[in-house]
This record gives structure tokens, C-alpha cells and sequence, in this order.
């Protein structure tokens, strides 16, 4: 099991929480919840109800479209489900673990919570999220062609 602080670091090293600052990543580290996949094992399935992300703490995932064609491989210190902390919709395509994986998990009420402790949480995430966007939908156009 991490301790608070590793979690706290690990946090700082993902490109969705590296602008926040130490005390922040530790009132977030505080509501993260650590879960164990073995090889295989699926995170989730299109249409399932979403309401966490998945920070990769160790070992690989493979993500596929709702018609289960892979998309993408994600590793240690990747994540994603992260549109399920910005809307209620469900899952839109599949996760599974190519290896053991340990993953830390925020749930969308979690966040919220240290929102409303520190609302400035939510513009920093903004911020690092919409950067973002544009780079997704470049790789999952290159997954089309």
C-alpha cells in the first residue's frame, strides 16, 4: 500500500494534477482508493455506469472502442475514465489489463469534495484537461484510418 505521500508524488508526475500544488495533492491523495486487477481482468465495459478515473500506479491497460477493436496501450503513470469526473454519462468503450495493475482511483464525489474545499482545484484541472483534448482526438483519429 502507498503511503500518502507517495501518492501525493506520484499525483504531481500525471499531467492532469501537475500544476497543483503539494498541499492540494495531498487533500486529493487523501481520498484516493488503491484497487488491484490481475492480468486480463476488465476494468469496465461500454455502457457500464462511470463515475471514477484509473491513475496507473503499476502495469499496462488496453482500451477498445465499443465494438472492442484496440485503441491504445496506457502504462504506469497514465490514466483514464476521467470524463467521468466532468459528466454522468456512461462508459463509452473497454478497459482491460494486459498485467497485474495497480491502480489508485478518484471518484467523481471524492473530487468534488476537495473542490469545494479549494475551488481553484477545479480551474487548474480545467486548464490541464482542455490542453489535453486536442491530443486525443489526433491519436484516435490515427486509430480510424
Amino acid at each position: 500500500m502507498k503511503s500518502l505521500i507517495e501518492k501525493a508524488f506520484f499525483l504531481k508526475k500525471t499531467r492532469l494534477f501537475s500544476d497543483l500544488d503539494l498541499e492540494i495533492l495531498l487533500a486529493i491523495a487523501e481520498k484516493l482508493h488503491e484497487d488491484e486487477y490481475d492480468k486480463d481482468e476488465k476494468v469496465f465495459t461500454p455502457g457500464q455506469v462511470a463515475n471514477r478515473i484509473y491513475l496507473i500506479a503499476s502495469g499496462i491497460v488496453q482500451i477498445f472502442d465499443a465494438e472492442r477493436r484496440a485503441v491504445c496501450e496506457l502504462g504506469t503513470g497514465e490514466y483514464f475514465g476521467d470524463e467521468s469526473l466532468f459528466n454522468e454519462l456512461p462508459r463509452g468503450y473497454a478497459a482491460t489489463c494486459k498485467t497485474d495493475t495497480l491502480f489508485l482511483t478518484l471518484s467523481r464525489s471524492h473530487l468534488l469534495s476537495v473542490i469545494s474545499e479549494c475551488p481553484s482545484v477545479a480551474v487548474t484541472l480545467l486548464q490541464a484537461y482542455s490542453l489535453q483534448l486536442p491530443c486525443r482526438h489526433i491519436r484516435m483519429i490515427g486509430v480510424e484510418k
